[in-house]
């Protein structure tokens, strides 16, 4: 029998919005470069998910992540289960207003990004809230690795 105690368990963070098609999709997008960059791969678990996921990802969205050099033309909106998020650390949702919809009750910490949705909007408007969700990520990732060290 093999003692695992002394291995870490890997941060859980979860980026959650309704349709999982467009701020949660850049949101994880950005979290796997960052966490690349900074080489936590094995420190860091990353999910995404929708409460109601759409059939594609905004194809505005899919411009405006390939205008920073990051591909998301390939992913497909998927639901996320109370089962997934439940051992999560970290759930960020996108702008969730209904009760009904974003996830509740597991032990972890929940942040509410309160973003605007990108479907449909302008080049412009995309590209904002894009970047503050780049913004935003590398701020989570900061403070995770404070609160690691």
């Amino acid at each position: 029998m093999t003692d695992d105690s002394t291995e870490a368990t890997p941060t859980r963070v979860a980026f959650v919005c309704v349709q999982n098609a467009g701020r949660s999709q850049m949101a994880y997008a950005f979290a796997e470069r960052e966490r690349h960059r900074r080489g936590l791969e094995d420190e860091l678990e990353l999910l995404t998910g929708g409460t109601r996921p759409a059939d594609h990802v905004h194809p505005e969205v899919v411009e405006a992540m390939a205008d920073v050099g990051i591909d998301v033309s390939g992913r497909e909106p998927r639901e996320i289960s109370f089962e997934e998020i439940q051992p999560c650390q970290y759930v960020i949702t996108m702008g969730c207003s209904a009760e009904d919809v974003c996830p509740a009750g597991w032990g972890g910490e929940n942040r509410d990004w309160g973003l605007d949705d990108p479907d449909g909007g302008s080049s412009d408007a995309v590209s904002g809230i894009r970047d503050e969700i780049e913004r935003r990520v590398r701020e989570l990732f900061d403070e995770l690795a404070e609160t690691a060290a």
